[in-house]
């Protein structure tokens, strides 16, 4: 059975998109079933890894406005074990659509209870917004990852975010737990990004992941060849960030297949 784990942050330009590409990926190296859900209308993470928007016939909003079996709408990756169900600008829409739906909050959880037995993992890309699709991602995720920037406004918006989880722990999903707090963007150069890391860590204290996710020019290009940084530059500090942050995922969960003795690489 997949662990479901949404990345979401009403915040743009956070590092959703690159994190669940590359966590995706290092999980898939790590040799897990992984199925990324890009629930984006940017369907930046459906590029990220080298598919051509033009050429996707089925995606996720037809899962969810047309009831279009999700099996036949799931890409191959590069990446033995990695998969993804492919996003559209036609979510745009979906929003709208839905209104009318019953249990409108619900229906990716549908989507998703048909294929999560196929996977270890499945990771929702969501969208910079607390919107409906947002909302759906959230209703069906066991967990979720919130990636914060080492920047000024880092902390701004979080507390509507945490709000948010609050009525849908209440109302729709009483099992959802935050797996964790990703600091991203971290140069340890600048005054400000230990900062904000050490304000993120004294206020969410434990819920913050100790890898830090650091500027990485070759994390930056990657995508622009639609390639996860792993495939691209396997040795980068990038793709070493976001393996440790696998191993760190795994061994929170203890689902590591290895000694948990064994610290992650550095």
């Amino acid at each position: 059975m997949a662990k479901i784990i949404a990345l979401a942050n009403q915040k743009g330009g956070v590092g959703k998109t690159t994190t669940a590409i590359n966590l995706a990926a290092s999980l898939a190296v790590l040799e897990y079933n992984v199925l990324v859900v890009d629930a984006d209308p940017q369907a930046n993470a459906t590029s990220g890894l080298g598919y051509d928007l033009r050429e996707v016939e089925t995606s996720i909003y037809e899962c969810i406005v047309d009831g279009a079996d999700p099996k036949t709408a799931i890409q191959e990756g590069e990446i033995e074990h990695l998969f993804l169900l492919p996003s559209h600008i036609d979510l745009v829409g979906a929003e709208i659509e839905m209104l009318n739906m019953p249990d409108r909050e619900k229906v990716l959880k549908g989507v998703i209870n048909k294929i999560k037995d196929q996977f270890d993992f499945v990771l929702i890309d969501c969208s910079p917004s607390l919107g409906l699709i947002t909302v759906n991602a959230l209703t069906a995720a066991d967990s979720i990852i919130i990636p914060v920037q080492c920047e000024y406004f880092a902390l701004e918006g979080l507390g509507k975010l945490l709000n948010t989880i609050k009525i849908i722990q209440n109302r729709l999903n009483p099992d959802l737990e935050i797996e964790g707090f990703l600091l991203t963007m971290y140069d340890s150069r600048l005054r400000l990004s230990n900062q904000v890391v050490e304000e993120v860590q004294k206020h969410f204290q434990d819920m913050v992941f100790e890898t830090l996710i650091t500027r990485n020019i070759k994390l930056s290009e990657a995508p622009s060849y639609g390639k996860a940084v792993v495939m691209y530059d396997a040795s980068s500090k990038g793709a070493m960030n976001y393996l440790n942050l696998a191993r760190e995922l795994l061994q929170k969960n203890n689902m590591t297949k290895i000694d948990s003795k064994k610290k992650a690489a550095k």
